[in-house]
């Protein structure tokens, strides 16, 4: 038997995030693989080299704290991995292996972007894929370029009505080389004692329970390319929950251990942070929390999970969600079901359903069962 545990999106801008991750440090060390995404760099570089919002780089000395919480792989595939150009890509890799954790979906080139992280427990391989769904494009890695792994998303918009410059209609769709070339690499790694799972980067961001096309399309081409699983983050709040031939697909796990400075109005951010925070909230329509500075997220996100995924010798067997809450000062909390945790199961169901998804999920003590039989479309 595999325990695997995953969580969402890791922005740690602290020195010293021990009291961050303290609360959930023993349950995550109880897995023999904890998966997380990281989602800026953690470098001492400075330079911005993204024409997108830039992050602010995470400080190395905070991964100290994620190693001693048990995560034993970091996925990079995410829009800010080339904010600070392939010396924070390269600093982040090596700061992340001189601490026993296995990174992968971005590197010095398009080939090592695309090197999974491969985790053999009880004799059988776990192969861990991260890529990048949203952009931009500057963070793709080329064959002699640094960046991340990638499928390349289209975005159409069709005018609604007879309403010019009104809400357009919006198709998503991934264009179809980048995502052979996702089925392909998955592919590669099919075998009977391989369990695959694939983190993707996707998802519209502090918009509840919304899905795009291209979520499902490209999740459900991983599944029929041979993953057992698929995770998701980037949305910075949860998704719902979608079972796929018999597959489950957690179209978002929201934030995990999230701190940041990078997206408030103060006088000290760049001008571009500035007016990226001052466009969330005319877009997203949520004020960040006074009491939370280093928490400016949608109100809904505080609501979290943990998904554990069970192999055994024929693979797959179980998948479930281990309910947590985002406490006052941004750390995470799993909660039981007589604490919080029924308020966080029941908002799971309730955007699972909203999403259109007919995920059965069922209480087993204190954890939720996703239904794994059949299909939800």
């Amino acid at each position: 038997m595999t325990l695997v545990f995953a969580t969402g999106d890791l922005v740690l801008e602290r020195e010293d995030c021990s009291d961050l991750l303290s609360p959930t440090a023993s349950l995550l060390s109880s897995a023999d693989v904890v998966i997380g995404h990281l989602e800026v760099p953690h470098t001492g570089a400075s330079v911005v080299m993204s024409s997108d919002v830039p992050a602010q780089p995470g400080p190395p000395g905070a991964l100290d704290a994620v190693a001693e919480a048990g995560f034993s792989v970091l996925t990079l595939a995410g829009n800010h991995v080339f904010d600070f150009g392939g010396k924070g890509i390269e600093d982040s890799r090596r700061h992340c292996q001189n601490r026993g954790i296995t990174p992968t979906g971005a590197g010095r080139d398009l080939t090592q972007a695309w090197e999974p992280a491969v985790v053999t427990h009880n004799g059988r391989r776990l192969v861990v894929l991260s890529v990048n769904c949203v952009g931009p494009r500057e963070s793709w890695a080329g064959s002699n370029k640094p960046g991340c792994a990638f499928v390349d998303v289209i975005t159409h918009y069709e005018s609604r009505g007879a309403n010019p410059g009104g809400p357009p209609r919006i198709y998503t769709f991934a264009e179809s080389r980048s995502l052979a070339s996702l089925k392909a690499h998955i592919n590669r790694h099919v075998a009977d004692d391989v369990d695959i799972v694939v983190s993707l980067h996707k998802g519209l961001v502090h918009q509840p329970a919304a899905l795009a096309d291209y979520e499902y399309e490209i999740s459900h081409a991983v599944i029929d390319a041979g993953a057992s699983a698929v995770l998701s983050h980037h949305a910075h709040i949860l998704k719902g929950v979608e079972v796929y031939r018999g597959r489950p697909i957690f179209h978002g796990l929201g934030n995990f251990a999230t701190v940041t400075t990078a997206l408030n109005n103060s006088s000290g951010q760049s001008p571009e942070r500035r007016s990226w925070a001052r466009e969330r909230i005319r877009l997203f329509g949520f004020e960040p929390d006074p009491m939370m500075p280093e928490y400016p997220f949608h109100p809904e996100s505080r609501n979290t999970a943990i998904a554990a995924l069970e192999f055994g010798a024929g693979g797959l067997i179980r998948a479930q969600l281990i309910p947590c809450w985002i406490d006052d000062n941004a750390r995470p909390l799993p909660v039981t079901r007589s604490d919080k945790g029924q308020a966080v199961g029941d908002y799971i169901e309730r955007i699972t359903e909203e999403a259109g998804l007919r995920t059965t999920l069922e209480w087993q003590e204190d954890r939720l069962n996703v239904k794994l039989e059949g299909s939800t479309l």
